[in-house]
């Protein structure tokens, strides 16, 4: 078991400050967008630690490690893709529905990174009608935990 990190939960606070004031009016802080990928080297690290950790004791279980994954991310994302769907039945057009619905598909297997990436970039103008767009950066981190522990035993 980690012990607590205070210094990487303040690098965490940097990290959503900027993006969250990058989100509210990019011209306060233009490279903000930048937390996210602080965000995937600290996942990295976090999870690299683990799992030497786990390794050098023995008690690394590929099966326990993706069943702390489910546990901690699925929840969540499923609320939030839940949600988005009430949301976007009520208030949508059906065309922009059935967007939705495959944006859902999509994230929910964690290839919304795949998906957002054939029509436009993160920052083109049609970003805004795109309620999940954010969660590419989770299927990135995602698509890094079903790989990286096979790489790290490797």
């Amino acid at each position: 078991m980690m012990k607590y990190r205070s210094d990487i939960d303040g690098l965490r606070a940097l990290a959503v400050l900027s993006v969250l004031i990058f989100h509210l009016n990019s011209n306060w802080l233009p490279g903000g967008f930048i937390g996210v990928d602080v965000f995937f080297v600290i996942s990295g690290f976090l999870i690299s630690q683990i799992i030497k950790n786990e390794v050098m004791a023995g008690r690394f279980f590929f099966s326990d490690f993706y069943k702390r994954r489910i546990r901690r991310i699925l929840p969540p994302l499923y609320i939030v893709l839940f949600f988005s769907l009430l949301a976007g039945f009520v208030i949508l057009i059906p065309e922009d529905f059935e967007r939705l619905f495959s944006s859902v598909l999509y994230s929910s297997s964690f290839l919304a990174n795949r998906f957002f990436s054939k029509d436009g970039g993160y920052f083109d103008i049609s970003s805004d009608e795109k309620p999940l767009l954010h969660i590419w950066s989770l299927s990135i981190e995602e698509q890094f935990y079903f790989i990286w522990p096979l790489v790290f035993i490797l």
